[in-house]
């Protein structure tokens, strides 16, 4: 398979690069944290003159490397690979297997000439621990599975064929080696059930996998739905709310779905239930269902919700109240996104084949009453155009393939 380029994530090192901070690298198991490492960093490194032996590469899934798994001979090894005073570069593969591997990563930060990186698969091991153990001494990257354009930078065919694909079997580097759809198909299910719910077991020693497995079953077959624990816990019976508020977490943590917490926008709150689940990646969610529920309309809006995040914004779900026939009633905005002083509202929808549709489709973004940009994204593959109100309508290949699509 021909090398992915992540030069968004690359760009996001180099940016990183000596800034006297542990670099931690995480995301979804299989989704290239170590890849975009070894070979993508080291590669640049090695190209700016950096010599391979003052880069120090560990991966601790690796069974030669268990003995550094003991937080103490890791960081003899480190210190011991060091031999002059030049910038050395630490790359470490799956530091949450080291017990206290957090003592271990602020030692090295009093070494001068280290420069350390770090990958993790959990954000309870690393996301949580970087607020406590390393503030102001982590700088977090997080990794998503390949959006379209890095999917399309190596698929063989055309952007259609490429698009098939992609809405099927998700954006997880190692789909692109298959040749088959059962490769494909199996690779994704083995995944989900052999790696991602057994890390899951494992770590919290779930007790109740049946229980488990009925709440992936449901997350996976309502994306996009507005949803809550005590409504999970009615649906499956005879569980708790807190247990259900529980294994969310663990799927969240995992890094399998995201929650898109719901925003008033004009009265400028969050209102704290129900919400939305996404999935990190589109193929895992349909693996899940075996491929049945091929519904156009919540997947394009899980693969847009997945390309907002992977462009670095915050994303809600917005709610707007508007006044119909004499009566006040909620309508909802797909996305609210934010990003510094950036805002962009933004409404998924499958066609927009008449005027009637369009005037659908516009209404509580018309109903919003500020400046920000709207824009309306369909299935369509025509070129991008502006209604007859000012919104930009736009197609999700070319919105997906185009970077700056959110400024057009």
């Amino acid at each position: 398979m021909k090398e992915i380029p992540r030069p968004k994530y690359l760009q996001s090192l180099i940016s990183k690069k000596e800034n006297g901070l542990i670099k931690i690298v995480t995301g979804i198991r299989r989704c290239g944290k170590s890849y975009l490492l070894d070979p993508i960093y080291k590669n640049y490194l090695l190209e700016q003159g950096i010599k391979e032996n003052h880069i120090i590469k560990l991966d601790l899934d690796e069974r030669e490397n268990k003995l550094y798994l003991d937080p103490d001979e890791l960081n003899k090894y480190v210190k011991d690979s060091i031999k002059d005073n030049d910038m050395y570069y630490v790359i470490i593969d799956e530091i949450q297997k080291v017990e206290d591997f957090e003592s271990v990563l602020n030692g090295f930060l009093h070494v001068k000439n280290l420069d350390v990186y770090v990958t993790g698969s959990n954000s309870k091991f690393l996301s949580t621990d970087i607020i406590t153990e390393f503030r102001g001494r982590g700088d977090e990257i997080r990794v998503l599975p390949l959006s379209f354009k890095e999917y399309t930078s190596t698929y063989p065919g055309t952007v259609d064929e490429a698009w098939h694909e992609y809405i099927i079997y998700g954006g997880l580097p190692r789909i692109l080696s298959y040749k088959t759809e059962e490769e494909k198909s199996k690779y994704l299910i083995d995944l989900f059930k052999e790696t991602y719910l057994k890390d899951i077991i494992d770590r919290y020693n779930v007790q109740k996998i049946d229980i488990l497995d009925a709440l992936v079953n449901m997350i996976s077959s309502s994306i996009g739905s507005l949803t809550n624990p005590k409504k999970l816990a009615d649906n499956i019976k005879e569980i708790s709310v807190n247990t259900i508020m529980s294994y969310l977490n663990y799927l969240e943590d995992a890094f399998l779905i995201n929650k898109a917490e719901r925003y008033d926008v004009k009265g400028k709150k969050y209102i704290s239930t129900p919400f939305k689940y996404y999935f990190s990646d589109i193929g895992l969610r349909n693996a899940r269902i075996n491929f049945r529920q091929q519904e156009e309309t919540h997947i394009i809006e899980n693969i847009l919700y997945n390309e907002l995040k992977y462009r670095g914004y915050n994303v809600d779900v917005g709610v707007v109240e508007i006044r119909e026939n004499d009566k006040r009633k909620q309508v909802e905005v797909d996305f609210v996104c934010n990003q510094s002083y950036k805002r962009y509202y933004i409404q998924s929808a499958l066609l927009l084949p008449t005027r009637e549709k369009t005037l659908q489709e516009e209404r509580s973004l018309l109903n919003i009453g500020d400046n920000f940009k709207k824009i309306i994204v369909t299935k369509d593959t025509s070129k991008h155009w502006i209604t007859e109100e000012g919104i930009l309508v736009i197609g999700i290949q070319e919105f997906l393939l185009n970077e700056n699509s959110l400024d057009i």
